[in-house]
């Protein structure tokens, strides 16, 4: 029968999670479980480590070793959980069509039962369109979408230049093909070279 962990091994082995999983985008939860090995040795002095490339996320084994006395290593399973806010189709979303704010909705679970492209960030959307449909309810996830372009290469594009007070618009054509919230090159009437920022309404914005 597997034996609990407690007394200063859970602790160690808690504390050492929680200074390791510090970072993690979420609330974090941890669970340890029962060895199969049976009940840790006494040690005066543990130290839990994490095998190599170990990643602190869902099923997670963590090696506790001791450092005095008859010296010993065994290796305790724990599952960190990470409670986060992450977002999926308000109504379902078909192949090609530009994602906006009222297609989707923020839930909150375990992220770490989802897949690693699923979106947290609203900003990441911005711009984006489905790769294939989204059945409503689906977690929305970045390899399901695709970056609209709405500037083309060729294309002929108005450019708006602002400063201190005055704002000055010239038109060019495209070098690239871009995204909104894009960086891109346009070569002005003259020959010039200019870049600028790909705005909603396809103008190209440039400050001073």
């Amino acid at each position: 029968m597997p034996a609990p962990v407690d007394g200063s091994a859970r602790i160690a082995i808690e504390q050492f999670l929680m200074q390791q999983s510090a970072g993690l985008p979420g609330k974090v939860g941890i669970t340890i479980d029962l060895p199969q090995s049976g009940a840790l040795p006494p040690c005066d002095a543990l130290e839990p480590f994490l095998p190599s490339q170990a990643r602190l996320w869902g099923r997670v084994s963590v090696g506790v070793r001791c450092i005095s006395g008859q010296p010993w290593t065994r290796y305790v399973q724990a599952y960190i959980s990470v409670t986060g806010s992450y977002h999926v189709a308000a109504v379902a979303i078909s192949r090609g069509q530009a994602i906006t704010s009222a297609d989707i909705v923020l839930r909150e679970g375990d992220l770490t039962t989802l897949p690693a492209s699923v979106v947290a960030d609203p900003s990441q959307l911005i711009g984006m369109t489905a790769l294939n449909g989204i059945a409503s309810g689906a977690p929305i996830r970045r390899d399901l979408l695709r970056r609209e372009m709405i500037a083309r290469q060729g294309q002929n594009i108005k450019v708006v230049s602002r400063g201190a007070g005055f704002a000055v618009s010239a038109e060019g054509k495209a070098m690239t093909d871009a995204a909104l919230g894009a960086v891109v090159q346009v070569k002005m009437q003259g020959g010039q070279l200019i870049s600028g920022v790909v705005r909603p309404d396809g103008i190209v914005e440039r400050s001073n």
